[in-house]
């Protein structure tokens, strides 16, 4: 496969992330190392999602700081990045909406048409309808005619970096306007663009309880879009897809990660993290960044049993 016709993807994590682990950012390195040697993919971002404050969740605290601790988390990360749309909206978010939020602002930004895991799109996914004039994000007279796919691939990163890739001060976040004029990516070769959600083996396994999950969003969020799960405590993955019909019925657009890497979910578990703040356990270094354990000292979050 030429870096052409591999699938171009974009992994996007939803959480309360109260707070951000290392588990957490080992969960896209290892999907991205993973999807590399299939040889079929190319993982060009990563986006972390926090939950908005109304979710509910017992203990959890302000979006503003689980934003702050979610920058400093992924701060020397050259393809992660952290997106507050979810924070920013009036109420909770489901799943499937933030991902056709960012399948949607793909589209304006880019001028990509994602298409569905298992059904490629037949349009050119760089550029303009097929009725269109393509007109260059650049007005360089130098700038060759047919861009190499280095060159396509650089635009797609710019458009990446106006939707979730620019990094705002701490103080203070922003996202894109989508209503706003960017531009337009020229189309040249036909690149195959996808939002994967990545999850661990606990959020598909919560697939299979029923009145969790609202179906017709269970068929959106495998069907549509495709999962890539992190398997935590050697858990049977393909036992628990059995659970489920609509994960059985859309079993080829879950990817699984296969690696030797030993993955304890008290690394991931922000719940044991929470539990080391509050009795003073030196094993939190374990869980936490040195950036975000200092944060929240210095906020004084988590110091309370109730959050």
């Amino acid at each position: 496969m030429t870096e052409t016709t591999k699938t171009h993807v974009i992994l996007l994590a939803c959480g309360s992330f109260n707070p951000i682990t290392k588990g957490h950012i080992q969960m896209f390195e290892r999907a991205r190392d993973y999807l590399h040697k299939t040889g079929r993919f190319i993982v060009i971002g990563g986006i972390v999602s926090p939950v908005h404050d109304s979710y509910g969740k017992q203990g959890l605290v302000s979006s503003r700081h689980r934003l702050i601790m979610c920058q400093l988390a992924v701060q020397n990360s050259d393809w992660i990045r952290v997106d507050p749309w979810e924070c920013y909206q009036d109420t909770w978010q489901t799943t499937c909406s933030v991902l056709e939020h960012h399948r949607d602002l793909m589209k304006r930004v880019t001028g990509c048409i994602l298409s569905n895991v298992n059904t490629p799109s037949m349009t050119p996914v760089i550029g303009q309808p097929q009725n269109e004039t393509p007109q260059p994000i650049y007005q360089n007279n130098n700038v060759p005619t047919k861009p190499t796919a280095a060159k396509i691939l650089g635009k797609v990163g710019e458009s990446l970096s106006r939707i979730c890739c620019v990094r705002p001060p701490v103080e203070r976040f922003t996202f894109v306007d989508e209503n706003a004029n960017l531009g337009t990516v020229m189309r040249y070769e036909e690149i195959e663009l996808r939002i994967l959600l990545l999850c661990g083996s606990d959020l598909l396994e919560s697939f299979c309880i029923p009145g969790l999950w609202n179906e017709a969003d269970m068929e959106v969020i495998v069907g549509d879009f495709g999962i890539v799960v992190v398997p935590r405590d050697a858990a049977d993955t393909d036992r628990i897809m059995n659970h489920s019909s609509i994960l059985r019925k859309y079993r080829n657009n879950i990817m699984v990660v296969k690696d030797d890497i030993n993955h304890p979910m008290s690394i991931v578990s922000s719940t044991k993290s929470r539990l080391a703040l509050q009795h003073g356990d030196g094993h939190v270094v374990d869980y936490l960044s040195q950036p975000v354990i200092d944060y929240i000292l210095k906020s004084q979050l988590y110091i309370n049993a109730s959050g």
